[in-house]
């Protein structure tokens, strides 16, 4: 299966889903003028790689956001509705990255972990 890359923007995050690498990851801030436009190739990728036979056992999610908005907030919960479906779901790791000062983000983290039934681990941003 194809990666997906998009380049991070002053408004939209980096998101590379490599299975090649085994990279999934998304970083920096999400406030798109259309959340929906803008996560729609996230959720093809992810409809067709999470329910395909060729995804991983076993893989983790680096979720690294500075900041999103409530239309991207909607549209995350989307993407791990997606995850949480899926039939590999309980092997697969979300970890939520957020900054030691930054309690919103790490609480917006964990209200995601509660409302799904995915694995969540919580990390202070080292860089």
């Amino acid at each position: 299966m194809k990666a997906l890359h998009i380049k991070e923007t002053p408004t939209t995050p980096k998101i590379n889903l490599n299975p090649e690498t085994e990279i999934f990851e998304m970083i920096g801030k999400s406030l798109p003028t259309n959340s929906i436009e803008f996560y729609e190739p996230v959720f093809d990728w992810a409809n067709e790689f999470f329910y395909s036979i060729d995804a991983p056992a076993d893989m983790t999610l680096d979720f690294k956001l500075d900041y999103y908005n409530t239309s991207s907030s909607k549209q995350i919960a989307k993407l791990f509705r997606i995850i949480e479906n899926s039939p590999t779901s309980e092997n697969i790791i979300v970890n939520w990255f957020y900054d030691e000062d930054d309690i919103d983000m790490l609480e917006a983290g964990e209200r995601f972990g509660k409302l799904l039934n995915i694995n969540f681990e919580f990390s202070v941003n080292e860089e």
